[in-house]
């Protein structure tokens, strides 16, 4: 017993020692290159911050609204109920899943958007797992269809895809062919009525735009010290980040939701794919990849809640930083083969140095 001891304890006096010898020349070379790295890093987003400020600023003080600076003429006064040739017609998806809490505010709030019912379709895409919730959100969308709503309650057999593959699938039914527009509501979000006359106008009049983006307002943002910090953070996101992005025709993501696209746009781009976490970026930086051009509304705003639990707002986080890192490794060679502008390219590089800063 004592010699098996004894040997144990020679070999771990050798690893030791070897150990010993290995760690500096082997980990302090790792350790400077991480050091380098980390630098790097922080002064290309301390170089980022100080253009986004100076550019915000100059946005604010010299540059036209973007109801000027693209061509915008709003949409007649005509009577909403008989409807008009002169009103596109729009899709709007709202995908749920076990929303037993929001589910009656996002409903209500689509049905009640000002637009011609005839030229309104909206879609409820149900991915929910429990029985209850699905038969309580589709009591919601027949009650709202009785009072003449062309509302439609969607569900799938299986929730392959997620979020992106209940959205693609609802692009596929007939009744949704002749839709030029769509926007997406998440769950929990809540438009003015006017959402769809103050952003289609610049989809209708300017064919190089394909998206419309609109400022999310958090409704629960002092509900606790998370909350406000959330707040805070998405504030500068909006009206810094996708304000100087928009401005400057330089990419900037689709949000997810209260946001509403041209369907050819969609296509083109490839569609809605489930590759990673982030549906909404990927199908943004394709659609930007063919030349379409985004707009943002500052004050087209949008209600909705904030994580107010430590795990939801993991959650959440994770899938922000992870997804979009994952989808800069699938997605880094075919930027570069489509020549994107510099500006462009480092912006895209620039986010993903913020996420793994995070």
């Amino acid at each position: 017993m004592s010699t098996v001891q004894a040997t144990a304890a020679d070999i771990a006096g050798q690893i030791g020692m070897m150990w010993e010898v290995l760690k500096a020349p082997l980990l302090v070379p790792l350790l400077k290159a991480a050091v380098y790295i980390c630098i790097a890093m922080e002064l290309m987003l301390f170089v980022e911050r100080l253009y986004m400020g100076i550019v915000i600023v100059l946005v604010k003080i010299f540059m036209k609204k973007p109801d000027k600076r693209y061509k915008w003429i709003p949409m007649a006064d005509d009577d909403l109920e008989i409807g008009s040739a002169d009103f596109p017609k729009v899709l709007v998806q709202i995908p749920m899943f076990n929303e037993k809490e929001v589910y009656k505010i996002s409903i209500g709030a689509a049905c009640n958007l000002s637009w011609p019912s005839d030229r309104l379709v909206i879609q409820v895409l149900d991915d929910s797992t429990d029985p209850i919730v699905k038969d309580m959100v589709e009591t919601e969308c027949l009650r709202w269809e009785s009072k003449g709503l062309n509302i439609t309650y969607q569900i799938r057999e299986t929730r392959g895809g997620y979020k992106a593959g209940a959205l693609k699938e609802g692009l596929k039914h007939n009744y949704v062919k002749d839709c030029e527009y769509v926007v997406i509501f998440d769950a929990d979000f809540r438009p003015e009525p006017d959402f769809l006359r103050r952003s289609i106008p610049f989809l209708i009049h300017n064919p190089e735009i394909a998206l419309v983006q609109g400022r999310w307002r958090f409704v629960n943002s002092n509900e606790c010290l998370l909350t406000r910090m959330q707040e805070m953070s998405l504030d500068y996101h909006f009206t810094v980040e996708q304000e100087v992005g928009s401005s400057t025709h330089a990419f900037f993501g689709f949000n997810g939701t209260g946001g509403i696209w041209r369907i050819a746009a969609i296509e083109e781009a490839g569609g809605w794919k489930d590759r990673t976490t982030v549906e909404d970026m990927d199908l943004a930086v394709r659609a930007s990849l063919k030349g379409w051009k985004f707009v943002y509304l500052g004050d087209l705003q949008v209600k909705s809640e904030l994580p107010s639990t430590f795990k939801a707002f993991r959650f959440q986080q994770h899938r922000w930083s992870c997804g979009p890192a994952n989808l800069f490794r699938k997605m880094v060679m075919e930027i570069v083969r489509n020549k994107v502008s510099c500006s462009n390219f480092t912006k895209m590089l620039l986010d993903q140095c913020r996420i793994l800063q995070k």
